[in-house]
């Protein structure tokens, strides 16, 4: 069993100990020492990271009670050892972590919800509640929850005895065994947990959720705390900061500057279609009316005004009335309409002539085709529809 430093003394970060153990595995070399700072993978917080007698360790996990170290380079056996545990990165975690027992805690008291899936990540945490909340409510949890953090509440870190533990109301994921390892901050929440916690919770700093959807039934959202909160607001201050620039409007009214732009696209996009459709009429009045078929080659980039263009054709000729629109590897993209022909069974035939594929409805079918323009002029404008 190694010795767990990391209970006693949550911001312990540098120590010494004895290596009992290193094994090779594959490139790295998994090592026990006798005490350890280090705290493993485990309560959805990863592994600490650090040095370990001039070695990088890269992960720690825990098996049978022993922490296992793993390392770039192998320790000697019995060697008394300097260790160092990242504390930048041990601290950010412990933020996170209690920052998430605040604010699931809160959830629970507040509107029954319990967390029921909790991953940490290196840009912060996903949670996940089994009930549903609203926009106002996940407010009024991340208010109370920062509140929590102002009244810099004292981080209780105990193991009960039996009895103690029976008679607790604490959260937990799952049925547990053994002694309980009980984390509390009083009046906030009370939840069985294995990773060290901040000391006091003014620690932690800013509480933030950064966005939230349903998911299952239930809800998921990420939280930030502290220095990575810090962290997300500045890179968030800085893109309203340049969309403000963009726009040349103020920062607080970037918004309103943004849906006006919308708005201005939708009306341009109305505008756009209605030119399309009078560059088409004026397109297909320019076509004179046959019997036979008609081939036009365009380029019109909008799919209703293609097939606008078709229908308009249509009803000039007794044929088909076919138009293509060049693609960029050099070939045709094409709609063949007919109020004549049953498209759908002269689309193989077609299809061979113009070197193409595609299919459709008996009044209209779409592919592409590979022949030259010329090639392709020259089928259409002299096929037979097969009767």
């Amino acid at each position: 069993m190694t010795e767990k430093l990391y209970y006693e003394d949550s911001h312990l970060f540098d120590f010494t100990a004895t290596v009992l153990k290193c094994e090779q595995d594959g490139e790295i070399w998994k090592t026990v020492l006798d005490r350890t700072a280090f705290f493993p993978e485990g309560g959805g917080q990863p592994g600490d990271r650090g040095v370990l007698g001039g070695v990088c360790v890269t992960d720690t996990h825990e098996r049978g009670g022993e922490v296992i170290h793993y390392l770039s380079a192998p320790l000697a056996v019995g060697e008394k050892v300097s260790g160092s545990v990242d504390r930048e990165l041990r601290l950010r975690r412990m933020q996170n972590h209690s920052g998430e027992h605040i604010f699931s805690g809160t959830a629970h008291r507040l509107f029954g919800c319990s967390n029921v899936g909790f991953h940490m990540g290196e840009d912060g945490m996903t949670l996940d509640f089994d009930r549903e909340m609203d926009a106002g409510q996940i407010l009024q949890i991340e208010t109370l929850a920062n509140e929590a953090v102002r009244d810099n509440l004292p981080v209780k870190v105990w193991y009960p005895s039996p009895d103690e533990l029976a008679a607790l109301d604490y959260r937990s994921k799952k049925e547990l065994e053994g002694a309980v390892r009980i984390v509390e901050i009083p009046g906030v929440d009370c939840c069985a947990c294995c990773a060290p916690h901040v000391e006091r919770t003014g620690e932690i700093g800013v509480i933030k959720v950064q966005f939230f959807e349903r998911h299952r039934g239930g809800i998921r959202l990420n939280l930030v705390c502290g220095m990575q909160a810090l962290e997300d607001y500045r890179i968030r201050q800085q893109s309203v900061a340049e969309i403000s620039a963009l726009l040349s409007a103020k920062r607080h009214e970037v918004t309103q500057a943004v849906q006006r732009i919308l708005q201005e696209k939708e009306s341009m996009k109305e505008e756009n279609a209605a030119l399309k459709m009078e560059l088409i009429a004026f397109k297909a009045a320019q076509v004179p009316e046959t019997e036979g078929n008609i081939c036009l080659f365009e380029s019109i980039p909008d799919e209703i005004a293609e097939r606008e263009l078709v229908n308009l054709l249509m009803e000039k000729c007794g044929g088909l009335a076919a138009v293509f629109f060049p693609t960029a590897d050099g070939g045709f993209r094409y709609i063949i309409g007919s109020r004549s022909m049953d498209l759908r069974k002269e689309a193989k035939a077609i299809n061979i002539g113009i070197g193409g594929r595609g299919g459709g409805r008996p009044e209209m079918i779409q592919g592409s085709a590979g022949e030259s323009e010329e090639s392709i002029r020259s089928f259409l404008l002299n096929y037979n529809h097969r009767l």
